[in-house]
């Protein structure tokens, strides 16, 4: 039999008190896998059914000062305008995964954990780290109120490369259920955070944006959005 050593014991024990003295979370809030019943799995096959002229995947592993926003905005008015194909039949996903994934979470998320600090991320408006995520929304407001409607114009909404500016044109993003999983463990590590691990994903995972589905893993989302949905891959 393998000896325990006192410290050990107490470890496992503390631990076991604390399990039993913290609230019961759902077994898919706490565990690394998703299975098909607990995520929208109909909401994604639906990009992969639907029937559109042009499809193309944004693989993003890295914030990169929101860069990718700019390369969807630069490829929507390109197909749009410049190939002459109808806004309604282009459709574009945005697969955040590994420190991307801060990009689908709402300000309160990126104040609470220091998001800014973290990812090297400042605030035009302030020139310190974000406490709010930048990308998100539109500077035109909510509902935006664009003063201009000529595609070239810095003031339409062509050229707005905010999330929710992306999204009203139709943009999907996808958050990894996985990577927010490992992503809470590496917060409460690097903040000495005194929530656990499964605490701060449960907080993560309540704080995403508006219209963001959550996949049980990119990596999987990206084989089935290219093999199943024949959607084109660009890797940022």
């Amino acid at each position: 039999m393998k000896s325990i050593s006192r410290r050990s014991f107490m470890g496992h024990a503390a631990a076991g008190i604390a399990a039993m003295a913290a609230p019961a979370l759902a077994a898919k809030e706490t565990d690394p896998v998703y299975k098909t019943g607990d995520w929208k799995m109909a909401s994604f096959q639906q990009l992969l059914k639907k029937d559109y002229e042009v499809k193309q995947l944004y693989d993003t592993t890295a914030v990169d000062d929101g860069n990718v926003f700019d390369h969807m905005v630069n490829s929507l008015n390109g197909l749009q305008f410049g190939f002459g194909i109808p806004a309604e039949r282009i459709k574009l996903v945005g697969a955040f995964r590994a420190l991307a994934t801060v990009l689908n979470y709402d300000d309160a998320m990126w104040e609470k954990y220091r998001i800014g600090e973290t990812q090297k991320v400042n605030d035009p408006k302030t020139g310190k780290p974000a406490t709010r995520n930048i990308f998100a929304a539109s500077k035109y407001g909510n509902p935006p109120r664009y003063p201009s409607t000529d595609p070239n114009s810095d003031d339409s909404a062509f050229q707005d490369a905010s999330i929710q500016a992306l999204q009203a044109r139709g943009v999907q993003f996808l958050a990894c259920h996985m990577a927010i999983y490992y992503h809470a463990h590496r917060m409460v590590k690097q903040l000495k955070l005194q929530q656990t691990a499964d605490e701060v994903r449960q907080d993560l995972a309540a704080h995403l944006l508006p219209g963001v589905l959550v996949v049980p893993s990119m990596v999987s989302a990206i084989a089935m959005l290219q093999s199943k949905g024949q959607f084109t891959y660009l890797r940022m």
